[in-house]
């Protein structure tokens, strides 16, 4: 499939995101530019399925329909043990996680005096709107969703699929049958999964002891989000409790109005109001209400860690969508996406109260290894009908904790988790693959080989060199 070649123009080692995601030893991980890249922006392909977005070697740009992308994989070239690409794959799946493939719709980029005139007049009249007058708004708002092509629905791992086409690479031109890596999760753990309460109103707020005796009912801690402002009061002895019970307090926009992203300035402002709160609440997380986000100002919150980016914003009054299953860093903050429906869209936008949507999520996410992340607000599962929908959910995930070795966490613990991952590195000593780094002893080396185009991995003893018949690979 490849052919080497000698490049017309090479850089130093690149891609980062490679080297953060697989946490491999550096020696095998050699990436390289040939060529000078381009001023514009494209799609383009990368293999079967795969689609990138960013910059192209100047002498592979390709002009193309919107329907139809070139393949790029066939213009990768080695030498050695090196791997040439014709675009920056730094570049390409930072593009994809921050969104910069498409065009934000929240208020500050958006020029159309009508349609700011409408969204304030909306979330000014939100609080006062019962569900079934602001479903019908926003079914008719959302029209056509189901017809865009990127993010792919129900779950988008295009990042995942790129990184894993250059461990194949890697690979291939190592010409070695498996690269040794520190295990995504701790313990061996196969996955992981979250649960997040985002609490919307004062009524949501009453029914938060009821859902912890739920979520607990199934062993299953949550995080709450709550909004510090306007909504509705907080008492002390609420967040004591929700403490005091193993659960998590998080910071939930400022007021929940939709506009914290506007204005730059008064963003700022607010800014600073809410990290004053998350250091009242004791929190470390952090989720813009209706999950409006702006990447590019995240430097002002002083959280360790942020879950407002979807996977896939179809459905979301923002669209977009971050095309990964795993955490990964926005400068300082750890993002942790929502990497499934809401259980507001799923009942109200969708009609369905069953599980199977999110039972569709689940598989494609732990077939990535990736993270299962919920939102269930309280204030939408007071009815019968939406609770019991919640309560086979929290069944489901603890039958995967019990059956599939799924990771049930907090939010604050995979954070705690990804950073310490972040800083280990893996070394060969004494002809062993060690771990070293805060954290270790939780850390697993792991084994990652290929099986045509799909990456498969094994655990087992960690000698270096040491190699695994295709019979102990899993996927």
């Amino acid at each position: 499939m490849m052919t080497a070649g000698s490049p017309a123009a090479t850089t130093e080692k690149m891609c980062q995101v490679f080297a953060d995601y697989f946490k491999c030893a550096p020696e095998f991980a050699d990436f390289r530019l040939f060529g000078e890249l381009a001023a514009g922006k494209q799609f383009f392909g990368f293999g079967p399925d795969v689609i990138g977005y960013g910059r192209l070697a100047s002498r592979q740009i390709v002009n193309h329909q919107a329907d139809s992308v070139e393949d790029m994989l066939d213009s990768v070239r080695m030498e050695g043990k090196a791997c040439y690409f014709p675009f920056d794959p730094d570049e390409v799946v930072n593009n994809l996680r921050l969104e910069r493939y498409y065009s934000p719709i929240h208020a500050n980029s958006d020029d159309s005096s009508g349609r700011k005139f409408i969204r304030t007049a909306y979330y000014a009249a939100r609080p006062f709107l019962p569900v079934l007058i602001r479903k019908y708004l926003q079914r008719a708002a959302l029209r056509g969703w189901d017809r865009k092509p990127f993010p792919r629905w129900p779950v988008d791992h295009t990042v995942d699929s790129i990184l894993a086409r250059m461990l194949i690479l890697a690979l291939q031109a190592n010409q070695v049958d498996s690269i040794p890596f520190i295990w995504f999760w701790p313990d061996g753990k196969s996955a992981c999964a979250t649960m997040t309460h985002d609490v919307e109103t004062a009524q949501g707020r009453d029914f938060c002891s009821t859902l912890m005796d739920l979520n607990d009912s199934f062993g299953v801690k949550a995080s709450f989000q709550l909004v510090p402002e306007q909504r509705y009061c907080l008492p002390d002895r609420l967040l004591q409790r929700i403490r005091e019970r193993g659960f998590e307090i998080n910071v939930h926009d400022l007021n929940h109005d939709g506009n914290l992203f506007r204005d730059r300035s008064e963003f700022l402002c607010r800014a600073a109001k809410i990290n004053e709160y998350a250091r009242k609440f004791g929190a470390a997380g952090y989720r813009s209400g209706v999950l409006y986000r702006n990447l590019d100002w995240y430097e002002a919150f002083d959280f360790s860690y942020d879950m407002s980016v979807p996977n896939v914003g179809h459905l979301d009054p923002q669209h977009g969508g971050c095309c990964t299953t795993k955490p990964y860093f926005v400068g300082k903050i750890l993002e942790i996406p929502v990497t499934t429906t809401q259980d507001y869209t799923l009942f109200h936008i969708l009609q369905e109260y069953s599980t199977d949507l999110w039972e569709q999520q689940i598989e494609i996410i732990l077939s990535q290894h990736g993270l299962a992340s919920f939102i269930v607000h309280p204030d939408y599962v007071i009815e019968e009908r939406a609770r019991e929908t919640y309560a086979s959910l929290l069944a489901r995930l603890a039958q995967l904790r019990q059956e599939s070795n799924v990771w049930i966490a907090l939010p604050g613990e995979v954070n705690d988790w990804w950073r310490m991952r972040h800083e280990m590195r893996l070394v060969c000593e004494r002809g062993n693959w060690t771990i070293e780094g805060r954290g270790k002893e939780r850390a697993r080396v792991a084994f990652a080989g290929a099986i045509g185009d799909q990456i498969v991995y094994c655990s087992g003893p960690s000698s270096c060199g040491r190699t695994f018949p295709a019979s102990q690979w899993q996927p």
